[in-house]
C-alpha cells in the first residue's frame, strides 16, 4: 500500500501572503514537524511537540499563529487592537531569532501583524512605548514578560488567545520556574497553547500540567539529530588531558577540520583556558561568555544565539569536554548540520568517561544496535612531534592569565557600554582612570608557535598545511645599492636573523 502524499503548504489553507513569504524563504515543502503541527494548530488544538533542533519548529508554531491572527482580523467582528499572541523563550538571543522568523513570515502582512521583542532588560523604557501600541505578538523571556505584566505595561488577561513555550525543556533549568508560575496567573483561563521542545524530560511534563489543556502530543518518529548522511558523529579516546589539547591543536592547525567550529567545554574557566591556548598558535578564537552581553561574546555578524549558542554555517561541533547529560549532547550537536547542510560532531573522551559516553549512545541509538558515535580514525603517534609545542603553550596559560583575560573583556564592556555612556560623560575622571589603568596581559604569545614547521608535519598531511610565503629576492642592482649604504654589523645581524623561523598565520 502506497504511503499518503506529504501535505504541502499550499494545501493547508494558508493566507496567500504567508504562502508568498514561505516561497521567498525557499521552502518547497514543510518539514515533518511543520506538516504534522500546522493542521492540528489551525484546528484549535493544544500541542506538545518534540522535534529536534533545526527541524523547523519555530515556523511550525509561527505559521499557524499568524494564520489564526490574520483570519480573525479578516472575518471576525471589529475589536480593539490588543496583544493576542505570546511567545516565551529561555534566552534573549532565542527571542531575537523567534522574532526574526515571525517577521519574515509576516513580510507581506506587516501592516496587519506587528511583532515586539521585550527580552532585553536594558531597553525597558523603549519596550514600554512599544507595548503601548499593543503589538499583535510579543516575544520574550518569562522574567521580562512578568516584569511588564507587574508594571501594567503589558495586559493579557482579556486579550491573549495563543501562548507558545519554545525550548520548553530549558525553561526550568534556566531558572524560570517561579517566574513562569507567576506569569500564568496573569493569563486568561482559556487560550490555545503550544509547547515545543527538543527533548521530553520531567520539566516538560511539569510544564504540560501547568499550561496545556487536553493536548495532542507529537512525538515524531524521527531521530533527535540528522542522519549519518548529513551529520557524522565521532568519538576519540584521549588518554590524558594533555592529549586533548594536543589533538585539538592538530585538528585545527593541520586543517583536518575546516570552516567555522564550535568548541564546547563544561566551565567558563575552561573556555578561557582553551581560547588562550589556541591564541598561542594564531588560531582566532572567541569565548561566548554568558556573563557578558552578546555583543561582547562574539563580534561575528552572523552570530545569532539560540539554546544558549547558535551560529549560522557551523561546520563542526567539538565536545572538548564530554557533555554532562545525553540531552546536553543533543543540544550541542544540534548546532551543526542545520537546514540540510552537512556537519561533524567530534567528542573527546577520557578513559574514565567511557561509561557516561555509553549512556549518551544509548539515548541516541534508541532500539538500533548500530553504533552512533563512530571511532575517529587518528593515530596520536603521528603528532607526537607537536607535543612539546602544546606543553609550551599550556604553560603560558596560567590561572593569572585566565583571570586577566576575563578582566580585560569586562573592561572593554565597561568602556563601550551604552548604559554607562551618560555616567562617563558626567564623570570623565572615572573614564580616564579606566582607560589608563594598568594594561592587562592575559598570556604571553610566542610568535614562532603560529607557524608549523614542515619537518613536524606527518608526511600524509603535508599537503593540508598552508605553506610559508617566500620573500621575493631583490634584484642584483638593488642588492649592490643596499650594500653600499648598509652598516656591515647590521648586515651580519640581518643575515643571522633570516635563519630564524618567522610567525605565519595559518
Amino acid at each position: 500500500m502506497a504511503e499518503p502524499e506529504a501535505l504541502g503548504f499550499e494545501h493547508m489553507g494558508l493566507d496567500p501572503r504567508l504562502l508568498q513569504a514561505v516561497t521567498d524563504l525557499g521552502w518547497s515543502r514543510p518539514t515533518l514537524i511543520q506538516e504534522k503541527a500546522i493542521p492540528l494548530a489551525l484546528e484549535g488544538k493544544d500541542l506538545l511537540a518534540r522535534a529536534r533542533t533545526g527541524s523547523g519548529k519555530t515556523a511550525a508554531y509561527a505559521i499557524p499563529m499568524l494564520q489564526l491572527l490574520l483570519h480573525r482580523k479578516a472575518t471576525g467582528p471589529a475589536v480593539e487592537q490588543a496583544v493576542r499572541g505570546l511567545v516565551l523563550v529561555p534566552t534573549k538571543e532565542l527571542a531575537r531569532q523567534a522574532q526574526s522568523m515571525i517577521q519574515q513570515l509576516a513580510a507581506y502582512c506587516a501592516r496587519d501583524i506587528r511583532v515586539a521583542n521585550v527580552s532585553a532588560a536594558e531597553d525597558s523604557a523603549s519596550q514600554r512605548a512599544v507595548l503601548m501600541e499593543k503589538p499583535d505578538v510579543v516575544v520574550g523571556t518569562p522574567s521580562r514578560i512578568l516584569n511588564h505584566l507587574q508594571q501594567d505595561s503589558l495586559k493579557l488577561r482579556d486579550s491573549l488567545e495563543l501562548l507558545v513555550v519554545d525550548e520548553a525543556d530549558l525553561l526550568f533549568s534556566f531558572g524560570f520556574e517561579e517566574e513562569l508560575k507567576s506569569l500564568l496567573c496573569h493569563l486568561p483561563r482559556i487560550y490555545q497553547a503550544f509547547l515545543m521542545s527538543a527533548t521530553f524530560n520531567e520539566d516538560v511534563q511539569a510544564l504540560k500540567e501547568l499550561v496545556l489543556h487536553n493536548p495532542v502530543t507529537l512525538k515524531l518518529q524521527e531521530s533527535q539529530l540528522p542522519g549519518p548522511e548529513q551529520l557524522q558523529q565521532f568519538q576519540v579516546v584521549c588518554e590524558t588531558e594533555e592529549d586533548k589539547f594536543l589533538l585539538l591543536y592538530a585538528l585545527l592547525k593541520l586543517s583536518l577540520i575546516r570552516g567555522k567550529s564550535l568548541l564546547f567545554v563544561n566551565t567558563l574557566e575552561r573556555s578561557y583556558r582553551l581560547r588562550l591556548f589556541l591564541e598561542q598558535f594564531s588560531i582566532p578564537t572567541c569565548v561566548l561568555n554568558g556573563e557578558l552581553p552578546l555583543r561582547s561574546r562574539a563580534s561575528d555578524p552572523e552570530a545569532g544565539v539560540a539554546r544558549g549558542i547558535d551560529f549560522h554555517h557551523v561546520c563542526a561541533v567539538l565536545n572538548f569536554d564530554l557533555p554532562p547529560t545525553p540531552e546536553a549532547y543533543i543540544h550541542r550537536a544540534g548546532r551543526t548540520a542545520r537546514a540540510n547542510n552537512p556537519g561533524i560532531v567530534l567528542t573527546f573522551v577520557l578513559p574514565t568517561e567511557q561509561s557516561h559516553l555509553g549512556k549518551i549512545e544509548e539515548l541516541l541509538g534508541g532500539e538500533s544496535t548500530a553504533p552512533v558515535l563512530l571511532p575517529y580514525q587518528f593515530r596520536m603517534e603521528e603528532i607526537e612531534g607537536f607535543r612539546y609545542r602544546c606543553r609550551d603553550a599550556m604553560r603560558s596559560v596560567t590561572k593569572q592569565s585566565i583571570r586577566e583575560a576575563r578582566l580585560k573583556e569586562i573592561k572593554e564592556e565597561l568602556l563601550h557600554s551604552e548604559k554607562l555612556k551618560t555616567y562617563f560623560e558626567d564623570n570623565p575622571r572615572d573614564l580616564q582612570l579606566l582607560r589608563h589603568d594598568l594594561p592587562l596581559h592575559p598570556a604571553v604569545v610566542k610568535p614562532h608557535l603560529g607557524h608549523v614547521p614542515d619537518y613536524l608535519v606527518p608526511s600524509a598531511l603535508r599537503g593540508l598545511v598552508h605553506p610559508r610565503k617566500k620573500r621575493k629576492k631583490p634584484s642584483s642592482s638593488k642588492k649592490a645599492k643596499k650594500a653600499k649604504t648598509q652598516n656591515p654589523l647590521r648586515s651580519f645581524k640581518h643575515r643571522r636573523e633570516k635563519r630564524r623561523p618567522t610567525a605565519m598565520p595559518s
